[in-house]
């Protein structure tokens, strides 16, 4: 999955990819071996009230838009530079009505939005470049100028998933490295408000999932900081594990590599088999809206091409999806799926509201 190729480009999640093999899908029952492969169903056939909408990337001006966040199929908020290439922008765009302006910055300053998130009216979104460290913005929806929250972020860490930044409780949370050889990990937060930043520091290596939830994925365990309580996740084998508070995402290892792709509760229950050795995942969060595994299928000719099918294992249903044959990327942020496909001369950007499925 190639990113370069569009200039400025908001960092997200890219597709992973691995050679050969085929996505063999399982029932959603809890053990007893292998089940029958339900089949495959089209998006359409599979989630008729939740249609794809493609998306044109050309700005009135004439740059292409780079969807960072879909908060809805016609509303997005992305990157795209100035006429003249000297300035990238950061821009709402919603349906037909003319594109908003949240930020523009010096291309030469090589700027970064990195983790967005969104609440009611409120988006908040962390950007870097050179020459200053990550700082928190915050715009309205409805309108109104950008404002900064805070450049007291401590040694930010953003993984790549839509928990980088949560905001709870009127407050933007966020985890950065701690001061202890990376033994510790600060949990921050600044209110919506603006004022100064809180600082939690809790002990291990640690990333914001769900919210009120940590993950440790070195140690294999989950941390609610609302009780204080840990909840250890079942593992066993060589595996590799990635967990929310509902789902665990298992990439069962062999001596060749992948073999497969579980999933499971985090105490190990309710484990079923979704995809073979051939398959991976396409974006870090595990089950979006505890209900959805996006994957991706490498083709024969992904190695030339950059493409991939795009899957969704469907855990209500059993089912594997075909969202699309040849994507070019996969991004899931708030229950909403985009994508890519065509090249630099017919690229096109597709949405799935997965809420509505």
């Amino acid at each position: 999955m190639t990113g370069g190729r569009r200039g400025v480009a908001v960092a997200a999640l890219v597709v992973a990819l691995a050679a050969g093999g085929t996505l063999i899908a399982r029932g959603p029952g809890g053990g007893g071996g292998p089940q029958r492969p339900p089949g495959r169903l089209s998006a359409a056939a599979a989630w008729p009230r939740a249609p794809i909408v493609t998306v044109d990337p050309a700005m009135p001006d004439g740059p292409l838009f780079t969807p960072a966040l879909f908060l809805d199929t016609t509303t997005a908020i992305g990157t795209a530079p100035t006429p003249s290439g000297a300035q990238v922008r950061l821009v709402l765009r919603s349906g037909d009505a003319a594109p908003r302006e949240l930020r523009r910055v010096p291309l030469d300053d090589n700027p970064q939005f990195e983790a967005f998130a969104v609440a009611g009216d409120d988006i908040v979104w962390a950007e870097s470049g050179d020459g200053h460290p990550v700082r928190i913005w915050q715009a309205r929806r409805t309108g109104g100028a950008a404002r900064l929250l805070t450049s007291d972020t401590g040694e930010a860490v953003f993984n790549g998933t839509q928990y980088d930044l949560v905001v709870a409780d009127g407050r933007v949370h966020w985890a950065a490295a701690g001061r202890a050889g990376g033994k510790t990990t600060e949990i921050r937060s600044v209110a919506l408000a603006g004022g100064p930043v809180a600082v939690r520091t809790e002990p291990g290596q640690w990333s914001q999932t769900a919210w009120p939830w940590l993950a440790d994925d070195t140690e294999n365990r989950l941390r609610n900081t609302a009780t204080g309580r840990d909840a250890e996740i079942a593992t066993a084998g060589p595996n590799q594990v990635t967990c929310s508070p509902v789902w665990c995402r298992v990439m069962v290892l062999s001596g060749d590599g992948l073999a497969r792709i579980d999933l499971m509760h985090p105490d190990g229950s309710a484990r079923r088999r979704i995809a073979g050795g051939g398959a991976q995942a396409a974006v870090n969060d595990v089950a979006v809206l505890d209900r959805f595994e996006i994957l991706a299928e490498p083709g024969p000719d992904t190695d030339l091409t950059g493409t991939a099918a795009l899957l969704v294992y469907d855990i209500a249903t059993g089912n594997t999806v075909v969202v699309a044959a040849a994507a070019d990327g996969a991004f899931s942020r708030g229950g909403m799926l985009w994508w890519s496909t065509g090249d630099d001369d017919t690229i096109a950007w597709h949405a799935l509201d997965l809420r509505t499925a």
